[in-house]
């Protein structure tokens, strides 16, 4: 299968009218890839369309909420209807609530669920019901550290993407069995500089922001688009705080509860008081019709990193290879000039 985006690829992307899912929709357009836009804001999903447009690809905005299976169905076959066949599915709509566990009520708990867990089931059956009759195609699920490692007062949507993450691993093997042309592939992110931060349902005192460092969403963008054209890796980590993260999680788990309790409620706030009337997307959407499109940007772009060596290495592995095996060898061969001269 030919795993390059070009003109001819058709691309359904997952909570796109904002935030990581907006600047990916926008890196697929400049591909001229065929995009279907799938996002619940009126606003955001006719600012993510131009966008695309506007990087020469075509649009097609479809308004569905993710959690209704039903919906997100109905609008695969209007993809395939309008584009043909689907080549690629991005997953990466979500919602969330800032507030430690005890605060938020039954029903929150299960919207987060609903949207940031079921949202990626029902986002992949609607992509394997097309891609594993022809036998390819390709899934991406756009993780996050949070998979892995759950931190405090975001434990919904840490409890839903450690979901996503086993059910990444459970069809990852699956595929592997049974079809193996389809090709399922994770990509585990670091804190984003997203517009979640003014519009997600917060009952902390002051307003939310990003675990430090804070990085752009193209850079996220660029690794959900590299994913999607070498997917035959089970999962990418971005952001050298992804990689310290899940290996201090890995070998020293305790040690990281205690330091995230000391450190993780103050880490996730700015010294900024919260509005009382920040819009809460978690029912309704923000930038839907009458309110504004928000973009991909949040408000940290003086603090966030516009770029990544360690995707940058994971890009360009070979070269980080043999330059590793380069400066090995080299130093093998510095210490026996140095043995030969005693």
């Amino acid at each position: 299968m030919k795993y390059g985006i070009d003109r001819d690829s058709v691309v359904v992307i997952t909570g796109a009218s904002g935030g990581i899912g907006r600047a990916t929709a926008r890196v697929f357009g400049g591909r001229g890839a065929r995009v279907a836009l799938l996002a619940r804001g009126e606003e955001g999903l006719d600012g993510a369309a131009a966008d695309v447009e506007k990087a020469g690809g075509r649009a097609l905005p479809i308004s569905v909420d993710v959690a209704d299976h039903a919906g997100v169905e109905e609008a695969a076959q209007r993809v395939e209807d309008g584009f043909g066949s689907i080549d690629v599915w991005v997953n990466v709509a979500f919602s969330s609530v800032f507030a430690p566990f005890w605060e938020i009520e039954p029903d929150e708990f299960k919207r987060i669920t609903e949207v940031t867990y079921l949202g990626y089931v029902n986002g992949t059956r609607a992509a394997l019901k097309r891609m594993m009759p022809r036998g390819r195609g390709v899934i991406v699920q756009c993780g996050s550290a949070l998979a892995y490692r759950g931190i405090p007062l975001q434990s919904g949507y840490c409890g839903a993407k450690h979901a996503v993450q086993g059910l990444h691993d459970s069809l990852r093997a699956e595929l592997l069995h049974a079809c193996p042309g389809v090709k399922v592939t994770m990509v585990e992110m670091p804190g984003v500089n997203t517009p979640q931060f003014s519009w997600v349902l917060s009952r902390l005192p002051r307003r939310a922001q990003p675990v430090p460092p804070i990085y752009q969403p193209e850079i996220a963008a660029d690794a959900l688009l590299y994913a999607a054209e070498h997917p035959r890796r089970r999962e990418y980590w971005v952001g050298g705080s992804t990689v310290g993260t899940l290996i201090a999680n890995k070998f020293a788990a305790g040690l990281l509860d205690r330091y995230l309790a000391r450190t993780a409620f103050s880490s996730q706030q700015t010294g900024q008081k919260r509005p009382p009337d920040q819009p809460a997307n978690l029912w309704e959407p923000a930038d839907d019709a009458g309110g504004r499109d928000y973009g991909a940007h949040g408000r940290f772009d003086e603090e966030a990193h516009p770029h990544s060596p360690q995707l940058w290495a994971a890009k360009h592995k070979y070269l980080v290879g043999a330059a590793t095996a380069g400066a090995a060898a080299t130093g093998a061969a510095v210490g026996a000039a140095r043995l030969l001269r005693r």
